[in-house]
């Protein structure tokens, strides 16, 4: 038996992708059309970083599809201090259909995947949020039409999981993405890379432009994060410093085409990374992406449990 599973935004094809995105949208027109975890089956969800989003998303989502979320407090379970990631693994591999898990190391959630004998979804890690990418595309098919070929600006703190995940899951789109970010805080290298070898199979492309203007001038979607990512809490007033001309402000919104769209996958704060103006303001649609967490998820575990059987 082959199992599937959701470590990295380049784990699904362009094709699984555009499959799962055209799963979401017919699961958010019927929402109760599928239930791949009627049963119930339970699904383990484990959060070590903060959650709301997520954690409400996933419950909802995985009740809708016939199933139970059983919620594992991950501070009580001790993974990888109480007990190994292995041992963890094989304990939850026999007692659930999925795990979802939001930690921090990208190695620990691989080695989950090694050893449960279930599919392993990546509800957030360091490295990648490759969940809040499928919504983000669903929603960006919902307000603009196809994705292919067209362009989205990041600005901002782009070393962080959303600016890799931008990379990998837009370049798999046919997108072309621009990352836009100051010194210290580009991209990895090998995200870079990654992307545009994707893209290079998909007619997208993925640049790092280091003015914002530049990034976001005649983009169809403009996407910006929290500069306070989990962890770098004392690092907020030199980050709000250096960062604060990629803040997503009016001006540099009025730049991107003028039927773009704002996303952010928060939380927000206004007057920093992004204006109240903007998060508030027409051109968002931050609460339609928040929605589309529910939707895309269900989508995802229903694809890797049909692509497990």
């Amino acid at each position: 038996m082959t199992i599937r599973h959701f470590l990295r935004d380049d784990d699904l094809t362009p094709a699984e992708q555009a499959r799962l995105l055209d799963l979401a949208a017919e699961m958010k027109a019927l929402p109760y059309s599928r239930r791949p975890l009627a049963g119930p089956r339970s699904v383990a969800m484990i959060f070590d970083k903060p959650t709301l989003r997520t954690q409400v998303s996933f419950g909802a989502g995985i009740a809708e599809l016939g199933g139970n979320p059983m919620l594992v407090e991950g501070r009580l379970a001790g993974i990888g201090v109480r007990e190994s990631v292995e041992d963890v693994a094989r304990v939850l591999g026999r007692q659930v259909a999925v795990v979802v898990w939001r930690t921090f190391h990208q190695g620990d959630l691989d080695t989950m995947a090694a050893h449960a004998g279930v599919p392993v979804v990546n509800a957030l890690t360091d490295d990648f949020h490759p969940c809040q990418l499928i919504a983000d595309l669903l929603t960006v098919r919902e307000h603009l039409g196809g994705l292919a070929g067209r362009t989205v600006a990041f600005v901002g703190d782009a070393a962080c999981n959303m600016g890799s995940s931008w990379l990998l899951a837009g370049a798999t789109a046919g997108m072309h993405v621009r990352v836009s970010a100051p010194a210290g805080y580009a991209p990895r290298a090998a995200m870079v890379e990654r992307a545009s070898e994707i893209a290079a199979t998909t007619g997208g492309s993925a640049t790092v432009v280091a003015e914002p203007e530049k990034a976001v001038a005649g983009a169809d979607v403009v996407v910006t994060d929290t500069w306070i990512s989990m962890g770098k809490e004392a690092e907020e007033a030199a980050r709000a410093e250096v960062l604060a001309p990629y803040s997503l402000t009016p001006a540099l919104m009025a730049l991107a085409r003028p039927d773009a769209i704002a996303l952010h996958c928060l939380p927000a704060y206004r007057g920093k990374e992004i204006a109240a103006e903007v998060l508030d303001g027409p051109q968002s649609v931050v609460w339609d992406e928040a929605e589309n967490r529910r939707h895309a998820q269900k989508a995802v575990l229903a694809f890797l449990l049909e692509e497990s059987r």
